[in-house]
């Protein structure tokens, strides 16, 4: 017995030992392999969107501090062909009335063709030439970024005092905009729809959420995706985000400058860039608020629950533990 009790310890003890000795070596390959700062790519050509109806492409106004709207949408699009007229038509309808209701209120709506390879950019470049390239514009990715990258490059070419970034499945109504906008007031004490540029300015962002809905999603689903659903809000707990129960819901507000610090900063480009962008804010300390949004699951979804789960699981780990070890690092204003 005090042979197997003292082989149990030797093997517990090389075992810590080669978890400490992989977690280091981890650690240095980390070092060696990361740029500090991320590496975003863009093409010449993507600096620019068609004009259908002039037929001549022109310039994005790329990270101009100043803005020149009111609220820009940014709307990430990867083969949604089937889901996107939906989305815009709502879209679309809600600001036309509330540009006619509301005296200055000016918008614009960037679709993100994120690599497609169906009918995506032609299904935007229809309401392009519907409602004009100064309302709704189209920013074509080759190759596929990813949602983030999408997100980032699309953030990085509005014009908006705020900046709202919504899924082009449609899955949250659109006028829930406005509990987004009454968050953002109470937050920076501005009214954006009636001083842009102060707004535009300050630092704040204002999350869409679905939290209040998980007791009825736990209800439908099978006890191991319950089980992977509550993991992976354990692991942004304990490895990025605090105080946000849905960091995922892709409907969410931003001032221009807290857009324009956030995406500069962020390295990650899929699924979990969600995450890193929060984290990014938290360590600016950026005021966050949460907000219950209405919202219906919509067939079609790019994601796959186990594998993408893992990915995003394994991406919020490497997020610690790359700015814990100082692999990446937040732009200082002397950088």
């Amino acid at each position: 017995m005090d042979g197997l009790i003292s082989f149990l310890s030797t093997v517990i003890f090389y075992g810590l030992l080669l978890a400490v000795l992989l977690f280091v070596l981890l650690c240095l390959v980390l070092k060696k392999i990361s740029k500090p700062h991320p590496n975003i790519v863009r093409s010449e050509k993507e600096n620019y969107f068609l004009d259908p109806v002039e037929n001549q492409r022109i310039k994005f106004p790329l990270e101009e501090e100043k803005s020149a709207v009111s609220l820009s949408v940014v709307v990430p699009a990867y083969n949604e062909e089937a889901r996107l007229s939906v989305m815009l038509d709502e879209c679309l309808e809600y600001l036309s009335q509330r540009k006619n209701n509301l005296s200055g209120f000016t918008y614009e709506v960037i679709v993100v063709s994120d690599g497609s390879t169906d009918k995506t950019v032609q299904l935007a470049q229809n309401y392009s030439r519907q409602y004009t390239p100064e309302i709704v514009r189209v920013l074509e990715l080759q190759p596929n970024r990813g949602k983030g990258g999408a997100v980032r490059l699309g953030v990085q070419s509005t014009r908006g005092a705020v900046v709202l970034f919504a899924d082009a499945d449609g899955a949250t109504k659109f006028e829930d905009l406005e509990k987004l906008e009454d968050s953002l007031k109470d937050c920076l004490k501005i009214d954006y729809l009636q001083s842009p540029e102060n707004a535009a300015k300050a630092l704040a962002i204002v999350c869409g959420s679905r939290a209040h809905l998980e007791d009825d999603a736990i209800a439908s689903r099978s006890i191991f995706r319950t089980f992977l659903m509550h993991g992976f809000h354990f692991l942004v707990w304990l490895f990025a985000v605090r105080g946000i129960r849905d960091t995922q819901c892709g409907f969410k507000l931003l001032t221009r400058a807290a857009a324009l610090k956030c995406f500069s900063n962020m390295h990650i480009e899929r699924w979990a860039f969600d995450v890193e962008l929060l984290y990014i804010a938290q360590q600016f300390k950026i005021p966050i608020t949460e907000v219950a949004v209405r919202w219906t699951e919509v067939d079609g979804s790019k994601i796959v629950p186990v594998w993408s789960w893992l990915q995003m699981g394994r991406d919020l780990f490497l997020i610690w533990l790359r700015y814990f070890i100082g692999a990446w690092r937040l732009k200082t204003k002397e950088e």
